[in-house]
């Protein structure tokens, strides 16, 4: 069977994460313990323990994120990457993918997201900001809604999601503004989301820098198997887009429905595979890419039940 690889982003950790991988299988219990060992603290403890508060701060949650999706591909890779053809993950969970692809060692990744959710917990700190989620179907463009909304507030879409899920970024006044002309379009409901910024917005240029640095600083090898960029939905095969695409990710919206809808073009019989906590990915393909079958893989039965499939 041929494999699509998805790798889930903030707001899929949950306490109790990978706890019971890390009990049935030495590869995991390799990855968080490097995990760790490069963070210089015991990161493992509050994934695995809570409490969610403390799991829930950006700068804990996207290297946890990205350490379970790093020891669920740790358990499976020899025997699934013969199959695989390409991946991608939302938001954080590109950096996964980067990693899973062979583009950066854990160690670079962890340090490189864990760096990545300060300086966004920093800016959020220093510029409040805020997202809400958009469901149902508009009668105008949620661009157009922005647009209009900027007077109260910069406003922009930050994550289109599903074909009737987009969520916006950007001053509170702007994302109270477009939430009540959503609703005036037609939307089902407009809610407020418990994120620490406004991010994939123009609010977190500041950080910009920052993160330019960490990426360059990493150790960066071309990826084994191409990864759908957020930015572009396009096909990334080399390490200089993907630092460069990276960068740009963080205030450019996560085009989420273009990258599932490229892949599944690509790869019309392959299975996607969702790897880390939580269904989220999985539940958006039902629409965007309904003739793929698709698969969650990150508790122990999952990975059973996938390697079960593949010998």
């Amino acid at each position: 069977m041929d494999v699509l690889l998805l790798f889930p982003g903030q707001g899929s950790q949950k306490p109790g994460m990978a706890k019971d991988l890390v009990e049935a299988f030495p590869q995991a219990r390799d990855v968080w313990d490097r995990t760790d060992d490069a963070l210089g603290e015991k990161l493992s403890r509050v994934a695995f323990d809570g409490p969610a508060d403390e799991l829930m701060l950006t700068y804990n949650a996207q290297p946890a994120l990205l350490a379970h999706g790093a020891a669920v591909w740790a358990v499976v890779h020899e025997k699934l990457a013969p199959f695989v053809r390409g991946a991608a993950g939302h938001s954080l969970g590109e950096f996964t993918a980067y990693h899973a692809v062979g583009a950066l060692p854990l160690e670079d990744a962890v340090k490189l997201v864990r760096r990545r959710g300060t300086l966004m917990f920093e800016i959020g700190a220093t510029r409040p900001g805020a997202m809400a989620a958009i469901l149902g179907t508009l009668e105008r463009p949620i661009e157009e809604i922005c647009r209009e909304a900027a007077v109260a507030g910069e406003v922009v879409p930050a994550n289109y999601n599903a074909l009737e899920q987009v969520v916006i970024s950007g001053e509170v006044d702007g994302v109270d503004k477009a939430m009540e002309l959503a609703k005036a379009a037609g939307a089902k409901r407009a809610i407020r989301l418990n994120v620490s910024g406004a991010f994939h917005s123009p609010l977190m240029a500041p950080a910009g820098a920052g993160l330019d640095a960490a990426l360059t600083a990493a150790r960066w090898s071309d990826p084994s198997y191409p990864v759908y960029s957020n930015v572009t939905a396009k096909r990334i095969g080399d390490s200089g887009s993907a630092r460069q695409l990276l960068l740009q990710q963080l205030t450019s919206p996560v085009r989420w429905v273009q990258v599932i809808q490229a892949m599944a073009a690509d790869q019309p019989t392959a299975t996607f595979v969702e790897m880390g906590p939580g269904n989220v990915l999985t539940g958006l393909l039902k629409r965007l890419a309904p003739n793929n079958p698709a698969i969650t893989c990150g508790t122990v039965p999952e990975v059973e039940a996938l390697l079960s499939r593949i010998t």
